[in-house]
């Protein structure tokens, strides 16, 4: 097979982007589209100049491969259904709504002989993935990740864990490798009747320590990852594609030519250069190429399971430690020491 017919199936603002990248890519035919609203798959197979369909079964004998843009909720039965017709399959993240429902999922790609690789997309992130090359030389200690946003009300359907903490879930489990022996955090829940701000920790027996913010009620939008190491303290921008390694070093400078002139630097900042790559475009030529090529993929199954049976220990200590926002205190938080004459 040299060309992969591949389908989309939701065609939201996601599902939008994923057939841009199809029919841009090689080795790849965007072969047919499918959404619900039979006027969204009109306009959006007239714009690619393909099929489209408002039932998923009308689609999958034109496909070899397709991704599930889709509500989460969907997610569990489009992708059985999928498989069981011998399609492989991208789904975007989470892999399911429930834990069992993605443990089913896991073991049916298996028994399928299908790809199912799960959209958790930061993995491409080509800032990321320079990150992971730079703490294969570092002995970390800590790592502190936030995922900072605005509001969408087309995300006030699941919490912020779910909406967006997820990503960096994933991120944290590919970089240490196993899951944390104990999980604690607290919410707040400020303009949705969800939690819209969340803080994690992970704790693992000899380290590292591992601190997660997800929020969906900040003016500014950011994506970092920012590790403690023995060798070095390193800043990672996933939104702005840049990583900055801060290494301790002491250099004395004196000028010959003008004697008593000298300095002391004590650290040093290396920069490091980042490729200009769209992560989307990465996730789905990958996918591409392990169908075609039958080698594995980079997020499996297995690996959108794991991110999902973390993200529900999260939100089940989230859960019980949230407060409201727009609620008034009656009385004064626990902890907090009144000093005379202070506000």
């Amino acid at each position: 097979m040299d060309t992969l017919r591949l389908g989309v199936i939701g065609l939201g603002r996601m599902g939008q982007r994923h057939c841009r990248v199809y029919s841009n890519l090689r080795h790849a035919q965007l072969a047919g589209v499918c959404d619900h609203l039979p006027g969204l798959a009109d306009q959006t197979a007239r714009q690619y100049g393909v099929p489209g369909f408002d039932e998923v079964d009308a689609l999958l004998p034109r496909v070899d491969a397709v991704s599930i843009v889709t509500p989460t909720p969907t997610h569990f039965d489009l992708a059985v259904h999928c498989l069981n017709q011998g399609v492989h399959v991208l789904i975007e993240k989470p892999i399911a709504e429930t834990v069992p429902q993605a443990e089913h999922l896991a073991r049916l790609a298996g028994a399928s002989g299908c790809m199912v690789h799960v959209g958790h997309i930061e993995r491409f992130n080509p800032a990321y993935l320079e990150l992971k090359n730079v703490l294969e030389a570092t002995t970390v200690l800590a790592i502190n990740v936030r995922r900072l946003s605005v509001f969408q009300n087309s995300s006030a359907d699941v919490d912020v864990i779910q909406d967006l903490m997820i990503h960096d879930l994933d991120l944290v489990l590919d970089l240490i490798g196993r899951s944390p022996d104990r999980v604690q955090g607290e919410g707040l829940s400020a303009v949705s009747d969800a939690v819209d701000h969340a803080t994690v920790q992970l704790f693992y027996e000899r380290g590292p320590l591992v601190s997660l913010t997800a929020s969906r009620v900040t003016e500014h939008k950011i994506r970092a990852i920012e590790v403690t190491g023995l060798e070095a303290y390193i800043e990672c921008d996933l939104l702005n594609k840049s990583l900055a390694i801060h290494r301790s070093t002491i250099g004395e400078y004196l000028n010959h030519s003008q004697k008593g002139v000298k300095y002391r630097q004590e650290s040093i900042v290396e920069r490091i250069h980042i490729p200009s790559s769209e992560p989307l475009f990465l996730e789905l030529q990958h996918f591409v190429d392990s169908v075609l090529l039958g080698t594995p993929v980079l997020v499996s199954a297995w690996d959108g399971l794991r991110a999902l049976q973390l993200s529900e220990a999260a939100r089940q200590q989230v859960s019980r430690h949230t407060v409201a926002a727009h609620e008034p205190v009656d009385e004064p938080a626990v902890g907090l020491v009144s000093i005379p004459g202070q506000i």
